[in-house]
């Protein structure tokens, strides 16, 4: 059983940055392919972004190119999802959530899901 714990998450003012976190608390960290998804009030849980097990490969959302960067350390079992120039849409709680398949970006391909950290923008 795989259990991640997101941190990083807080207020930020429209046009900001902030940097997630997600620690696993599994040895073979490495062999997990990692994404980030995002809930807001009232909206469905969507995708925003994936990485391979060996960080060589990522996969936006569309609306998050360009914005965000997602990124893996293997060596400390955590993957980030960096944020820059942050709207007032993108105030959601974000989940990070951890597959065995060798690449996923639908929500019911991932088996292991954190307990999700709050973002909120202010504009």
């Amino acid at each position: 059983q795989v259990q991640l714990v997101e941190s990083g998450g807080g207020l930020v003012q429209a046009g900001g940055s902030l940097r997630l976190s997600c620690t696993a608390s599994e040895r073979t960290f490495s062999i997990y392919t990692m994404g980030w998804f995002r809930q807001a009030p009232g909206k469905e849980r969507e995708f925003v972004a994936t990485i391979s097990w060996g960080g060589g490969t990522t996969d936006y959302a569309n609306s998050m190119k360009g914005r965000f960067t997602i990124s893996r350390d293997n060596a400390k079992n955590t993957v980030y999802l960096q944020m820059n120039s942050l709207k007032p849409e993108d105030t959601a709680i974000y989940y990070c959530a951890a597959t065995a398949r060798r690449w996923a970006r639908s929500m019911r391909e991932y088996d292991y899901w954190g307990q999700g950290t709050q973002v909120t923008v202010s504009s």
